[in-house]
């Protein structure tokens, strides 16, 4: 019989800068099978460290990183050494925190989008929506221009050159679009990559088993 320790033992940790989708990234993760838990993204340091994540995952938000005060993700995140996935404003905030750099851009991307992918990697794998293109749902209008040091462009659109990125020896992704909504079509799936294959979380959790265990 699992146990409830099992169940749990591999956990994704999500940290919400306030996107009005980001309780889908937590629906996304345990229909996956993995076990995840939500809280606000100025978490404590001892607190991350105490959950002991498998993987993290950074949200999306309705700020600008340009905004004075605007949200930053704590500095651990980057320094647990493991694998980290940026989801729009979480991209954007990663990006500027590691040294890239992020600008207004001239063309606010709201809506579907057909993303080319670059380069297929464990985030990206072989998923393809035709022509070697994913159809993805974005929201933003800053744009990363500068990347940080150590990653590579892995999808881009014509408006947005750095729709997704990653950096191959910190397991560190980010996407501009936004995986866990329907409208991206691989998005699911996608989500499913991060969480089993770079984060290798064994798939042992379900709602029944958890609240069997729970009750």
């Amino acid at each position: 019989m699992t146990t409830n320790t099992q169940i749990t033992e591999d956990r994704i940790l999500i940290l919400d800068f306030g996107s009005q989708y980001s309780q889908l990234i937590a629906r996304r993760v345990r229909e996956a099978g993995v076990y995840s838990e939500m809280y606000a993204y100025d978490m404590s340091e001892q607190d991350i460290r105490a959950f002991n994540p498998n993987g993290i995952i950074l949200s999306g938000g309705p700020e600008s990183v340009h905004e004075e005060g605007s949200p930053r993700a704590p500095q651990v995140v980057f320094e647990l050494g493991v694998p980290v996935l940026g989801i729009c404003y979480g991209l954007q905030t990663m990006s500027e925190q590691l040294g890239g750099k992020v600008e207004p851009g001239t063309v606010h991307e709201f809506g579907y989008a057909a993303v080319d992918v670059l380069v297929r990697d464990a985030l990206l794998g072989n998923l393809d929506d035709g022509d070697n293109k994913l159809n993805v749902w974005m929201s933003h209008g800053d744009k990363v221009v500068r990347l940080p040091a150590g990653f590579e462009v892995i999808a881009q659109t014509e408006s947005c050159p750095i729709a997704a990125m990653y950096h191959p020896q910190r397991n560190i992704y980010a996407v501009q679009f936004h995986p866990e909504v329907t409208h991206t079509k691989q998005g699911t799936r996608m989500l499913e990559h991060f969480v089993r294959n770079v984060c290798h979380c064994a798939p042992t959790w379900t709602m029944p088993s958890y609240a069997d265990e729970a009750i």
